[in-house]
């Protein structure tokens, strides 16, 4: 009887998975970035918790009078924003729609990202310790709106909803409680501290090579960037880009291995 619970909780749990669905959010591009997606959560959702996560640490960075304090770094983003944006339709048509917004936080921090639904927050130290070209700020940027694109953080989500029932229905089923609001909210609370997988960091890293390059920007600086990531000053610490997915000797083979795809995307974009 106990073994059948359990069974029967394990099946649940995967029907919900099943019937939740698994699509591909994206398009492939020129670098082919295809693979279904466990999806449990509409991107709606999702986006109206990014943009209050996004308004609070914006509203706590001007508090702190840190918010775009530097012009002329946060005309450079914009810029480079602007130019990436049009070429998001080869991946998503409805992302040049996305209610876009780019801003800058004076801060050490060697960190960027890109919330659900084109919100692109950029830590100064990134630029600044690092001295990164414009070239270089595209890889970066591309590489964020990547993992909006191929709504990484969802797809995060929608994996620790699934965890969370196979525990929940197991409970409920053994009787210890637990219950859809537990699942729910903890699913949420995973998009504030999402750690992306291996996999969702060679799939930016690909989608954010042919972004950069479509934009007019030299997809070979993804190789510089990367060598600057990983030696950085003496004694730095790594940036919060890396964390998951170490930038080492493989990852810059990867990424010359599509050059060859992206190149000529470049070219015909500075023509």
């Amino acid at each position: 009887m106990f073994n059948n619970r359990i069974y029967s909780a394990v099946f649940i749990s995967l029907s919900l998975a099943a019937f939740g669905g698994c699509k591909t959010t994206t398009s492939g591009g020129a670098v082919g970035v295809k693979g279904s997606q466990l999806m449990l959560v509409s991107s709606q959702q999702l986006e109206q918790v990014a943009a209050q996560s996004y308004n609070k640490l914006k509203a706590e960075a001007e508090q702190k009078g840190v918010l775009n304090q530097d012009r002329a770094m946060l005309e450079r983003l914009l810029t480079i924003t602007n130019r990436i944006k049009p070429h998001t339709s080869t991946f998503r048509s409805d992302a040049p729609s996305w209610k876009w917004e780019t801003n800058i936080i004076s801060d050490k921090q060697l960190n960027a990202f890109c919330m659900p639904g084109g919100k692109i927050i950029f830590y100064s130290g990134l630029i600044n310790e690092l001295k990164l070209t414009d070239d270089e700020v595209a890889i970066v940027m591309g590489h964020e709106i990547a993992h909006a694109l191929r709504e990484h953080s969802r797809e995060q989500v929608s994996q620790a909803m699934v965890a969370n029932t196979t525990i929940n229905v197991g409970a409920a089923l053994l009787g210890l409680g637990g219950g859809a609001a537990d699942l729910v909210g903890s699913g949420y609370q995973a998009l504030v501290a999402t750690k992306f997988s291996r996999t969702d960091e060679t799939e930016a890293d690909q989608i954010g090579l042919e972004l950069s390059a479509r934009a007019g920007y030299d997809p070979r600086a993804g190789v510089s960037l990367w060598q600057k990531m990983m030696n950085g000053k003496s004694g730095q610490r790594s940036p919060e880009l890396l964390s998951s997915h170490p930038a080492d000797a493989t990852r810059i083979r990867q990424i010359e291995k599509l050059l060859p795809t992206v190149m000529p995307l470049y070219e015909t974009a500075r023509k």
